[in-house]
């Protein structure tokens, strides 16, 4: 063999060998994008399950506050009935979030309650599985960013396109309002 077959062989392999590693990058990207997605679902059914044990803990002191709890118990179903995966949810998850943090600010007004190590023990939980979804979701859009970044750039965007590599979508805050900045009076 000559020097020019060996140089249309080595040019073959080394596109061969590119085609390989951008496949493998896109495929290990899109795996990341579904590990994050599960772990927001982790973290979304952990808070749905701490819902019944904090209600619980606050019935007895909120007799006269039921709208509050039938709120909070009716955002809970609505997430629960609704279809989809965790993207499709989250206009409902963000409604739960809302009715939970009035579910605080009304147990501000009963000092047992407040005082009480049940209620104290869950709304801790409740708060760190809040903090575990934000992050959650942010790993998500960051996963999301870098899988849409390699989709879209030149060349790898020839590979994702003959492999059907689409882009996926973000998770977005919906409600205007949690966009706004806060006011803040004394």
């Amino acid at each position: 063999m000559n020097s020019i077959t060996w140089i249309i062989i080595g040019i073959i392999a080394a596109i061969l060998g590119w085609l390989i590693l951008t496949y493998n990058r896109l495929v290990t990207l899109r795996m990341r994008a579904r590990e994050a997605l599960s772990d927001i679902d982790v973290q979304l059914k952990r808070r749905f399950d701490l819902i019944p044990n904090l209600m619980e803990a606050v019935k007895g002191y909120m007799q006269h506050e039921r709208q509050v709890l039938e709120n909070v118990t009716e955002a809970r179903a609505r997430v629960a009935s609704t279809k989809g995966g965790p993207v499709e949810r989250e206009h409902q998850e963000n409604i739960l979030t809302e009715t939970l943090k009035t579910l605080f600010a009304v147990a501000e007004n009963y000092p047992d309650l407040k005082a009480n190590v049940n209620f104290l023990e869950l709304q801790r939980e409740l708060s760190d599985t809040e903090n575990k979804i934000q992050a959650s979701r942010r790993f998500y859009n960051t996963t999301i960013r870098d899988l849409n970044t390699k989709i879209q750039t030149f060349p790898t965007n020839l590979i994702a396109g003959w492999f059907r590599f689409f882009p996926e979508k973000f998770f977005e805050v919906e409600n205007e309002e949690e966009r706004k900045t806060p006011k803040v009076q004394f």
